[in-house]
């Protein structure tokens, strides 16, 4: 496990480094005055060329693009316009806010997308399954940030039950933790219930059928562990997507978080804001996925013994 860990531990810096690499030429390549976006727009020619000095924009790219890699290993990202300084801080600040919406979401969803799946499973073609299979079609065709702006109206402001905006205490978390964890949820009930349907019909499952279990024990004692392999595999994809996919939906709630930064650096064309919240994405997303792997070694013996 500990080699399996540097190993992946290992690919990091290579990720981030290419990552990093594109951002660069993509920010190089967009139209415009860096210096003088900078400066502002009240600033003398003579005040540009001061800035473009101080920020490095005089030397030539190669040596640019060095003096950013050897600032981002010691942890300086950069002159940030909106916060005139390095934007990390301000960045890691908010990251608790979206991690805990991504972690509530995600909760959610185990505690409703499994069991859906397995109840649409075991009463396929009845019932409960044709309800929840019509409640994912529906969940799955609703964007995130239409159902968002329902909740909104209906339970702030109709009812008047929850907070509509902000992080003013767990009540503040639920409408941007359901808008977020719906698509998940269908996706991980549908997912389950493939897989429940499929396992039924193995015959392990027919050999404990006929030694006398019931439908229930069997799908408790047995099929419900094999389930959990690729279940596990989804929901931890899913949990590095829901980082970006939480932009829309932290600007809608006001929820402080990174996401919700992103977009106002886009707006403002703070640049360097921008590539410090990509970064951290993609690090958050890269740690996730090794979380997972090493989550799926211990759900799957045959991994874990290899």
């Amino acid at each position: 496990m500990i080699g399996f860990l540097a190993r992946r531990f290992a690919t990091i810096p290579l990720v981030v480094l290419g990552v990093v690499t594109i951002l660069f030429i993509i920010f190089k390549s967009v139209p415009g005055d860096e210096a003088a976006f900078v400066a502002g727009a009240t600033a003398t020619q003579s005040e540009i060329e001061a800035v473009r000095v101080q920020l490095g924009l005089d030397r030539p790219l190669v040596e640019q693009y060095a003096r950013h890699v050897s600032g981002l290993v010691v942890g300086d990202f950069g002159y940030s316009t909106t916060f005139r300084g390095n934007p990390l801080p301000h960045i890691i600040s908010r990251l608790p806010a979206t991690l805990a919406l991504a972690a509530a979401a995600i909760g959610l969803t185990i505690l409703i997308g499994i069991p859906a799946g397995v109840v649409a499973a075991a009463y396929r073609n009845r019932l409960p399954d044709y309800l929840i299979s019509l409640s994912v079609v529906g969940l799955l065709a609703i964007p995130n940030f239409w159902l968002g702006m329902l909740l909104i109206a209906w339970l702030s402001v109709d009812l008047g039950l929850l907070p509509s905006f902000g992080a003013s205490g767990p009540a503040s978390l639920v409408i941007p933790t359901l808008a977020l964890a719906a698509r998940l949820i269908a996706l991980v009930a549908r997912m389950t219930r493939g897989v429940v349907i499929e396992e039924l019909r193995k015959d392990y499952v027919r050999t404990a059928r006929a030694k006398g279990l019931s439908k229930g024990l069997a799908l408790r004692r047995h099929v419900l562990r094999n389930v959990m392999i690729p279940t596990v595999t989804v929901i931890g994809l899913q949990a590095g997507y829901l980082l970006g996919g939480s932009v829309v939906v932290e600007r809608l709630c006001a929820w402080p978080g990174i996401g919700d930064l992103l977009l106002t650096a886009v707006s403002v064309r703070d640049y360097t804001l921008v590539q410090g919240i990509v970064m951290i994405f993609v690090v958050s997303f890269l740690v996730i996925n090794i979380a997972v792997e090493v989550l799926y070694r211990f759900v799957n013996p045959r991994l874990r013994y290899a």
